[in-house]
């Protein structure tokens, strides 16, 4: 048996391999951790994915809410409180606009809906909903110019969150 502190070989010039000896032996940095699992890698980032398409599912289902608010304003008689604007390239009628928000956030809801509950269905119908919101909100700039590039940003968002998830082979 070895007393303590003594090298295992005998040799007394020989450092001891304990706590001490193999910390000064460790690379700069600290010691080298093994690379993580390729599976261990695409979990991570399966979960950070389903987290944004989650994510992107809540979004969706507000803002549609939020598109069904911001229409059915224009609908009424007096066109709700939003400013008259001149004429633009897309001029278009307020109750029009009224309809076309009101249609689009039924539908965008649903889809977000349909992606918190992780339907198969859902993703494709979203990504297009939310292309579609992106223009229409552009188009409704003159209108409602804060509201608008707010929504835009939201439908960006989705539509990186949706492009990102990749169906597993």
């Amino acid at each position: 048996m070895t007393p303590p502190g003594a090298s295992p070989s005998g040799d007394p010039h020989r450092a001891p391999q304990g706590d001490i000896g193999t910390a000064w032996s460790a690379p700069p940095g600290g010691p080298r951790r093994a690379a993580p699992a390729p599976q261990d890698t695409r979990r991570a980032r399966d979960a950070r994915v389903a987290g944004g398409v989650a994510f992107a599912g809540t979004l969706m289902l507000c803002g549609g809410v939020l598109a069904v608010l911001q229409g059915i304003p224009a609908l009424t008689a007096n066109g709700g409180g939003y400013p008259r604007t001149g004429s633009s390239a897309y001029d278009v009628d307020l109750t029009a606009w009224g309809w076309i928000h009101v249609v689009l956030g039924v539908l965008a809801a649903g889809a977000g809906a349909g992606l918190l509950r992780d339907a198969a269905w859902a993703r494709y119908p979203a990504l297009f909903l939310a292309a579609l919101s992106l223009v229409t909100q552009f188009l409704f700039l003159p209108h409602r110019p804060l509201w608008s590039v707010t929504v835009m940003a939201i439908d960006a968002f989705v539509i990186c969150a949706l492009v990102a998830r990749q169906e597993p082979p």
